[in-house]
């Protein structure tokens, strides 16, 4: 009894001391763990990328066949490939800009033959342009494409939905988790329709994929126009704690950020009383304004 005993308590060391060393292994070759996500017959694998960039690698278990989100970096996310086992000949750019679409190129090279999605012709090796609600097929899965112009004129998030299956939206620079994208290319209004007229209107238990970890700072300025609201304040904790741990604060549902997120509750009393307007839109331009001075 004794030696069983032993043995059970050595076997669970030993998946401990693998499971930190994974940890301290992955803290220092990424700025977060990679982690997988079920959305039933759907999985997610959220893949580390640069300094805080996230890429995405969508597979549709039903028929084995997935596709990335933004590689930056394709060595990384073609490994994450190769580990699944699934076949991938579909790439879902979100923006031109050089953390989501500068590995394109390279991938194109490594793996000739793949689809690249955009809604910009700066996006490299881009070979399908899609528009607004366009819509195919990643296996079973539906995609319906959103124009969300503002941090870039061809910004498009994807979402992703199927039978059975928890929806996913792949967000890039437009939402983040408790913020969003700098209006680089774009004005109040148009971030207004993507976040309040196509985003807001998705069912909240849709999971945001969003193209940064951005979320702890996000909160400290969602805090700056709401310091009471519990939503803000509980997510701050929660945030701490996986930060602490290296873990990703990614996802996030639209129904979450409805509650924390400021950019998505510029209709809400206490956010238009911090902007001192009663009009949306216009809280929308003032809040992001002030976002972009915040030194929190």
């Amino acid at each position: 009894v004794s030696t069983q005993s032993t043995g059970k308590k050595g076997s669970m060391l030993a998946a401990r001391i693998l499971t930190n060393s994974v940890r301290c292994l992955s803290s220092k070759l990424f700025h977060s763990l990679p982690t997988y996500h079920d959305h039933r017959k759907m999985k997610v694998n959220l893949i580390p990328l640069l300094e805080d960039n996230y890429g995405y690698l969508i597979i549709d278990e039903s028929t084995n066949v997935g596709a990335i989100v933004d590689p930056v970096t394709p060595e990384t996310v073609l490994k994450a490939v190769s580990d699944s086992g699934v076949k991938v000949e579909q790439v879902l750019t979100t923006h031109h800009h050089w953390d989501h679409a500068g590995g394109n190129e390279e991938l194109n090279c490594k793996k000739p033959g793949m689809t690249f999605y955009g809604g910009d012709d700066r996006i490299g090796a881009l070979n399908k342009k899609v528009i607004h609600n366009e819509t195919f097929s990643i296996g079973s899965m539906k995609v319906t494409c959103f124009e969300t112009p503002c941090h870039t004129t061809g910004h498009i998030c994807y979402l992703l939905e199927g039978e059975g299956a928890d929806p996913a939206v792949f967000t890039g620079d437009t939402l983040f988790a408790g913020g969003c994208g700098r209006f680089f290319e774009g004005t109040a209004p148009q971030m207004y329709r993507a976040l309040i007229e196509v985003l807001s209107s998705l069912p909240n238990n849709t999971r945001v994929y969003c193209g940064h970890e951005y979320t702890a700072q996000n909160l400290k300025f969602a805090k700056h126009v709401e310091p009471n609201n519990p939503d803000v304040l509980a997510m701050i904790d929660e945030v701490a704690k996986k930060r602490g741990a290296g873990e990703p604060t990614i996802p996030t549902t639209i129904g979450q950020e409805k509650k924390f997120n400021p950019f998505m509750r510029v209709k809400e009393n206490e956010v238009q009383k911090f902007a001192g307007s009663s009009d949306p839109v216009e809280v929308m331009r003032i809040i992001r304004e002030a976002k972009d001075h915040f030194r929190g």
